[in-house]
């Protein structure tokens, strides 16, 4: 210590004999003495050291922080890839199911009528082993018989007034339907009446006439309800479909879900299928020479 109490009230003696002022000693680098002077002022924190974080004024919401961490949206090579990969594999099966689960008539089909579709289907299978069949009975007749020339004639013969039936150029006799279709408001349209030719040819009509008019290939239907043309020829309900071919099939056909029947139904029209063992298709359209074809037989 410098100087030490003296209990008498005498003044200390210097340790310096000579009288020299002490020399001051200086602080050290990068330290300065904190002033105790001033017990009030609050102490400085020393150089290097962080100050304390004050309180923000307002504290943000969950949902402000949210916002924060998510926009600007910050997306890197690697992500977007993986966005792109994740939306094409959505949209695949986005469209997969819109597939699977169309409002197809036969899903809500009841029993009975997915049984007598599918033997429509069987008896569909059946014709056309029966015509294969057919065929090659008649090559068999030709390759076997001594007269080879007048069994060719026969079934030529035969083989023209089957043509002459589809043609429409020969009357025609058989079992089949007849299909009536009454339209007291007039809301059948043409194409209706098309879809029920196409739905009987489907199921192995080989003869059909509405009214008066022979159906062929080459049949169009035109006109709105209660002003209908077929060939250009107008035609006025009740609309009378004579119909030959196996009843089995074909009156099904018209009655199956969603089908000819239930669709004139919608349009407050009335369809009635009969069967009968002996229809008369007697409606003929004339022959005609065709201008530039020519049979490529030698």
């Amino acid at each position: 210590m410098n100087s030490e109490e003296n209990p008498k009230g005498e003044t200390p003696k210097s340790e310096n004999p000579k009288g020299e002022e002490p020399e001051a000693v200086a602080p050290s680098a990068g330290r300065s003495e904190p002033d105790r002077g001033d017990p009030d002022r609050p102490e400085q924190p020393e150089q290097g050291q962080a100050e304390p974080a004050q309180p923000k004024a307002e504290q943000q919401t969950g949902r402000q922080r949210l916002v924060a961490v998510l926009w600007p949206p910050r997306v890197n090579r690697a992500q977007l890839i993986v966005a792109v990969l994740l939306f094409v594999l959505g949209l695949g099966l986005a469209i997969q199911v819109s597939s699977t689960s169309d409002n197809s008539a036969l899903r809500g089909a009841r029993q009975e009528d997915l049984v007598r579709i599918l033997d429509e289907l069987d008896n569909r299978t059946q014709r056309l082993a029966d015509e294969k069949q057919r065929l090659e009975t008649q090559r068999t007749e030709l390759e076997s018989s001594s007269d080879q020339a007048e069994e060719a004639r026969k079934q030529t013969r035969q083989k023209e007034q089957q043509l002459g039936i589809l043609a429409g150029t020969v009357a025609a006799q058989g079992p089949g339907i007849t299909l009536t279709v009454e339209d007291p408001s007039g809301t059948v349209e043409s194409d209706m009446l098309l879809d029920a030719i196409q739905e009987l040819r489907a199921a192995g009509a080989e003869a059909i006439q509405v009214n008066d008019i022979r159906v062929v290939a080459d049949t169009h239907f035109t006109g709105t309800g209660g002003e209908i043309e077929v060939d250009g020829k107008k035609i006025t309900a009740p609309y009378r479909f004579k119909v030959i071919g196996r009843p089995q099939d074909l009156e099904p056909a018209l009655n199956i879900p969603g089908g000819v029947v239930q669709t004139l139904e919608k349009e407050q029209a009335t369809a009635r299928v009969e069967r009968s063992q002996k229809i008369v298709v007697d409606a003929l359209r004339p022959a005609k020479r065709p201008d530039y074809a020519r049979s490529s037989a030698q």
